[in-house]
């Protein structure tokens, strides 16, 4: 189960904070997966070499994505390891990728929540570069702001990258993706 962050509405489309939403929307678009609204999330599946995989959109609002995280895995009995949580990360650069086993929220209130409602900072996260391209007390409207024209013209590229890497993630593991593709 892929858990795509971000936030809902139109104010939020290409901004830098639902660089989650932008990878799940890459990877349903390779595997021609619709989306349709469920119970906090915008949700859709496909099938790769016999996995099912479910894409998930968080309609919580990021500070809230916990709720939504935690009751898609309930729902469809899919342990924790089983599962990638897709968030920007402004403390890396744009368009670096990384994967985590584990870790903190490093302030990031999506993260926040979905390690409170889960109970456990144990879950695999890519982070997805932004940046942090913003003037000391900046870091809000940069975060919820558009990505620039520089950006968005590499941004196709880093999405590609991006969903090779949850691909990667699906076929190979969580040790295989990263040995691949963190950098």
């Amino acid at each position: 189960m892929l858990f795509g962050l971000g936030n809902i509405g139109a104010e939020y489309d290409l901004t830098r904070h639902n660089a989650g939403f932008l990878v799940i929307d890459k990877i349903a678009q390779r595997h021609n997966a619709k989306f349709t609204i469920d119970k906090y999330a915008s949700i859709a599946s496909f099938s790769i070499k016999g996995k099912t995989v479910y894409l998930v959109k968080p309609t919580t609002y990021m500070n809230l994505s916990g709720q939504a995280v935690r009751y898609w895995l309930q729902f469809h009995k899919i342990e924790i390891a089983n599962s990638l949580v897709i968030t920007d990360d402004y403390s890396i650069p744009f368009g670096s990728l990384r994967m985590r086993a584990k870790g903190t929220h490093g302030g990031h209130n999506g993260l926040r929540d979905i390690q409170d409602k889960l109970l456990t900072s144990e879950y695999t996260r890519l982070r997805f570069g932004i940046g942090d391209d913003f003037p000391k007390g900046a870091m809000v409207p940069y975060v919820l702001g558009k990505f620039k024209l520089t950006e968005m013209e590499q941004l196709p590229l880093i999405l590609e990258q991006a969903a090779d890497f949850c691909e990667s993630f699906i076929l190979e593991g969580m040790a295989a993706a990263m040995n691949k593709y963190n950098k």
